[in-house]
């Protein structure tokens, strides 16, 4: 019958008893974990992808090149770099929402 208790046998152990309400409470409680690495992997995407953005019309901070042994040129490589990757972890963030 709906709603009656389901007996799940362990190997050498006690039998447990679980139900149906139970198990749907304990799964939406775990998704709701996911929300700060969603918040997370978007904040940090989107952040990418404006620093992408900045080294493709050449006004990237200063600060971002420091230790480089190129100062003029490989913007269009690293914009590259920083788009691709900033629109994944968007699209990763993005996917992961739906899951939840």
């Amino acid at each position: 019958m709906k709603g009656d208790p389901v007996e799940i046998p362990k190997e050498g152990r006690e039998v447990s008893t679980t139900s149906a309400a139970t198990d749907s409470t304990s799964s939406a409680g775990s998704t709701g974990n996911k929300k700060p690495v969603v918040i997370a992997l978007a904040v940090v995407g989107a952040i990418a992808l404006i620093v992408g953005i900045l080294w493709f019309v050449g006004a990237a901070p200063s600060f971002l090149n420091v230790g480089s042994h190129v100062k003029h040129g490989g913007h269009l490589f690293r914009g590259g770099v920083a788009a691709v990757i900033g629109l994944g972890l968007l699209v990763f963030a993005w996917i992961q929402n739906k899951k939840a």
